[in-house]
Order: structure tokens, then C-alpha cells, then sequence
């Protein structure tokens, strides 16, 4: 959904290592950064690739697809439900409801303690990283704890990641799980979700609702009503004269 925003396609190494060539000469792929580990071992490194993605959010603005699918769920009567594994917090942005959004991965907007000291989660909103993007480091101070003083990290659900804080997530499932209580007839419009981590094709099959699938690169019918080959605003803007 972000990539038509202007926003990094992380899938494969090489999509990778075009938004990040500094991690290429370190021999660092996505899952070797994006990890608790990470954080541990190197944490100006670490902050240097969060950091910039954190900015790179905050500055970026979403495309109109975002409009389109909003416009849409406002004409329903229960309007919309988002369940997205994007961290960037561009629904949020594009002024969908707070309590209509599950961010199943988490969210980088959000902080929490790297030492797993408590269960707290806090807003990163006075965190401006200052990042040397040819070496991909933190030059400014690394954010801390404000409980026990700790390396602060995201709260994003990364790999091999036991300490992420899910508090905040099951909230959000329980705001979705009352929400579909209340629904008829409910249509999913999946957007992007790859297979490699399935967790949002799993999600959206798992309703049993007609599934339109928007995929370019895999928009397989497996599970589908409909398999669109399409980026995402492509698919939309293609879908909105017709929608009703």
C-alpha cells in the first residue's frame, strides 16, 4: 500500500539494499537488522535504519488510494475496519479512525523499552533522530526508557523477537472483534499482502467473506473472489467509478 506513496519495497535483498546500500556493504540483509538482536549489538546501527524509516514516514504523504478506500467505507453503514501489517502509520495520517485500525506488526510511531522493564508503550513524538544516511547511523542520542533509563526501541513486531510489547495490538483486536460482531455482509479488499510473512492473506481468508485481492507480483486466486494484478492505486482508481 506505501509503495505508491513513494515509500521502499522491502521484499528480496535487492529492493532492500537500493533504500539502504550502506547495510549492502556491511553484508546486512532486512532480517539482520530487523531484529531485537540488532538493537543489542549495534544500536546506532539499529536506530540509523529505524530512525530514517521514522522520518521517511513523517515527511511522506499517502497517495489518494487511501482517500478512494475512505470515501467508500463512509457510504457503508458500518463504515471500515483496517488490518494492516504497515508500520507507518499512514492510515492513521490519512485521517482513518484510531480505534478502526489493527496494526498487526506494531507501530514505529510508538516506543517501548528495549530491557522489557514493564509493558509501557509510549509515543515517539519527541524522538527526531539526526541519521548519517551514507552509514546509515544515529548521530543524535539514542532515545532511553523513561521508566528505568534503558535503550528505547520500537514497538514493532520484528524477527526472531520475543520482547515485543503486544498490549496496544490487543486492544486494537478487541476494537475489530467487537466491530465484526456488528457487521453484515463484510468485503475485504486486500492490498499488497505478500507470502512470505502471510499474516494479512491469513487474516483476510480467514473471514470467509468475498476477498478482493490486489497484488501485483502474486495475485494468486487461491483463497479469492476476485485477483487483481495491480499496484494499489492502479487497482483502486481502476475500481472507483464502478464501486458503490
Amino acid at each position: 500500500m506505501g509503495v505508491d506513496s513513494g515509500l521502499p519495497d522491502f521484499r528480496g535483498p535487492e529492493g532492500f539494499w537500493r533504500a539502504y546500500p550502506a547495510l549492502k556493504h556491511k553484508g546486512f540483509g532486512f532480517t539482520d537488522i530487523a531484529n531485537p538482536e540488532a538493537f543489542r549489538r549495534n544500536p546506532r546501527l539499529a536506530w540509523g535504519f529505524y530512525g530514517h524509516r521514522l522520518q521517511l514516514y513523517r515527511k511522506t504523504t499517502p497517495h489518494n488510494g487511501f482517500a478512494i478506500l475512505k470515501r467508500w467505507a463512509e457510504s457503508k453503514p458500518q463504515g471500515v475496519f483496517v488490518f494492516t501489517s504497515n508500520v507507518d502509520g499512514h492510515f492513521q495520517k490519512a485521517d482513518f479512525a484510531e480505534d478502526r485500525i489493527v496494526e498487526c506488526h506494531g507501530s514505529i510511531h510508538r516506543l517501548q523499552c528495549a530491557a522489557t522493564c514493564s509493558d509501557s508503550i509510549w509515543p515517539a513524538d519527541d524522538f527526531a533522530p539526526d541519521v548519517d544516511e551514507e552509514n546509515c547511523l544515529l548521530r543524535s542520542p539514542l532515545p532511553t526508557c523513561p521508566a528505568c533509563g534503558a535503550l528505547a526501541r520500537p514497538n514493532i513486531l520484528m524477527f526472531d523477537d520475543g520482547d515485543w510489547q503486544e498490549r496496544r495490538y490487543e486492544v486494537q483486536r478487541e476494537n475489530l472483534r467487537r466491530w465484526l460482531g456488528c457487521v453484515r455482509r463484510p468485503v475485504v479488499i486486500e492490498i499488497g499482502a505478500g507470502r512470505s510473512v502471510p499474516t494479512v492473506r491469513h487474516f483476510s481468508e480467514s473471514l470467509g467473506a468475498p476477498l478482493i485481492r490486489i497484488n501485483r507480483e502474486a495475485a494468486d486466486a487461491s483463497g479469492a473472489t476476485v485477483s487483481l494484478p495491480m499496484n494499489a492505486l492502479e487497482a483502486l482508481q481502476a475500481i472507483d467509478p464502478h464501486a458503490r
